[in-house]
């Protein structure tokens, strides 16, 4: 059960974001305001309505939801607004750095230009509260050709993100669908991500690894699975994003106590946590940091790991990421010390 100590210690402490969707923080107030500014029309009556929607049985059916929530994203401030809410939100929940995903395809497909999605989205990063880089992904139920399009329509914005990563429809869609454009980017010198081991098997964390040669696994829950790939997974200290409210809200797991997040520390694996949608899947960092701790048996141990973890895995410069672990073990220092003298 989680104490009311714990609690403060997982909403204080320093941690970084490495797996947050920024479509996917889209809160139905901003989107209704956005539909009401750009003229766009909802099948939702209201506010109210749109949040009743958010009952998802699997993946693909929190996509389609997804996608018609971005339907109102159209002009460069829209983005700008979208990322804007989110990185003040981060910032609330003590998140000193994010890597953010942004999908390109979802927005230029409607006619949007790839200029004014990253522009928006990368200004708010420049003037936001928290440290933030981005990270652009392939939507993966479309075709490699297509991936490897938007990637040239990137190229003349290359300073504006460091990574490149690969979401949407797991199955059916193989990580090595993907071999051609996740190696153009490599040689661009992009960071490799990819979602991998949610809802696919262990085979497609393998894939992930092998061909697309990424340097994190977002999600990788099911590699559990292959004892085998789990000493791998020890052995490279493969950081895993993983997002415990997705996971239930999708149905990955049934119950949060049945969440398999302590095995993958008591293993040893590279273990992050993450928020995904936050707007669809009911909480923002901290959040899932409290649901986590709250149904399993986790302690004050384990987020300080999951801090550092959250860092250590982090497409940041040597100096920057010393500073933050810095950071870290000085918080969990100081708590230590508060807790033998104003003991609860």
């Amino acid at each position: 059960m989680l104490t009311e100590q714990l609690r403060t210690t997982l909403q204080q402490m320093p941690k970084a974001e490495l797996h947050i969707h920024i479509e996917g923080s889209l809160e139905p107030e901003l989107i209704f305001a956005l539909a009401q500014r750009n003229g766009v029309s909802l099948p939702y009556e209201s506010v109210e309505a749109l949040r009743q929607a958010y009952a998802f049985s699997d993946l693909q059916s929190f996509l389609d939801i997804y996608y018609a929530g971005a339907s109102v994203l159209l002009t460069e401030q829209d983005f700008y607004d979208m990322t804007a809410a989110y990185l003040h939100k981060a910032a609330a929940d003590n998140v000193r750095h994010a890597e953010i995903f942004f999908d390109p395809q979802t927005h230029t497909a409607r006619g949007v230009p790839f200029e004014t999605v990253i522009n928006g989205i990368w200004r708010a990063c420049q003037e936001g509260p928290i440290s933030a880089t981005l990270i652009m992904c392939f939507l993966r139920h479309l075709s490699e050709d297509d991936a490897l399009a938007t990637l040239d329509q990137a190229l003349p914005h290359r300073d504006k993100f460091i990574g490149v990563g690969l979401d949407s429809s797991e199955v059916g869609h193989q990580p090595e669908k993907f071999a051609r454009v996740f190696e153009r980017a490599r040689q661009l010198g992009l960071r490799p991500v990819a979602h991998a081991g949610e809802e696919g098997p262990p085979a497609y964390i393998e894939s992930a690894l092998d061909v697309l040669k990424v340097e994190r696994i977002d999600h990788g829950v099911r590699c559990l699975e292959s004892p085998e790939l789990v000493e791998r997974l020890v052995r490279e200290q493969m950081a895993l994003t993983v997002c415990p409210l997705s996971n239930i809200k999708l149905r990955v797991f049934d119950v949060m106590a049945a969440h398999n997040l302590r095995t993958l520390l008591d293993k040893g694996l590279a273990v992050t946590i993450n928020s995904d949608d936050p707007a669809y899947f009911g909480g923002y960092l901290n959040e899932n940091f409290i649901a986590a701790f709250d149904a399993l048996p986790l302690d004050v141990s384990h987020a300080r790991q999951l801090a550092r973890n959250s860092f250590a895995a982090a497409f940041l410069g040597d100096e920057a990421k010393r500073a933050f672990l810095a950071e870290v073990d000085s918080f969990f220092e100081h708590a230590a010390a508060d807790t033998v003298v104003n003991p609860t």
